[in-house]
């Protein structure tokens, strides 16, 4: 399984963040070992003092892709789904400052938390409200709609460069509004009043 992420797909992130606002999308990966499943524990790691959380719709892909066009994309997706994309930010800041890449900072083990999936044809996808509780408190929350660059042209993007599989999955961006986790914390994630995942941070 692959799993494809989207970097500042959301302009006000983009700006909380102190980064431009992307004219294409920014692509990168994380392995498979960073997948975070079944409502596990998140457990804090040695090698970070700032670990962030950012809540992602994802894409589940429904067959292989290759140079889709716009117009076809929805036909790849099988579900859509919600999740987190922990960031070591002080180590992100660290290898930016350096010129560096920084997979350090976001592949880490279990950095890619998913939660439960819903079948695409339930969904309206022209919007979808999703949101992230922090103990009971909301902390951030998105509209697909908001989104710079859609699903479809995400699809079309991203299959323009590489050939993805059944089952790969793609974290779409956050939403402004991401922050810290310190152990006890309780995450919560929902696509409308549906609650996707939960997690607590150990």
């Amino acid at each position: 399984m692959n799993i494809f992420c989207i970097g500042r797909n959301y302009s006000e992130h983009a700006r909380e963040l102190n980064n431009p606002v992307p004219q294409t999308p920014i692509v990168f990966c994380k392995p498979s070992g960073a997948l975070l499943r079944d409502n596990k524990p998140f457990y804090y790691p040695d090698f970070s003092e700032d670990i962030q959380y950012e809540v992602e719709l994802l894409l589940r892909l429904a067959k292989p892709a290759r140079a889709v066009p716009k117009h076809k994309a929805i036909e790849y997706i099988s579900h859509i789904g919600l999740g987190i994309d922990f960031t070591a930010r002080d180590i992100q800041s660290r290898c930016k400052d350096k010129g560096l890449p920084w997979e350090i900072a976001k592949g880490f083990d279990h950095s890619a938390l998913i939660g439960e999936w819903i079948d695409i044809h339930e969904l309206d996808t022209s919007n979808i409200e999703f949101s992230l509780k922090k103990n009971k408190e909301l902390v951030q929350s998105g509209q697909s709609k908001d989104m710079l660059f859609q699903f479809e042209d995400l699809i079309q993007y991203i299959t323009s460069i590489f050939t993805l599989q059944t089952g790969d999955i793609i974290f779409t961006g956050t939403p402004s509004g991401v922050g810290p986790v310190k152990r006890g914390d309780l995450l919560e994630g929902f696509i409308g009043e549906r609650r996707m995942f939960w997690t607590e941070i150990r």
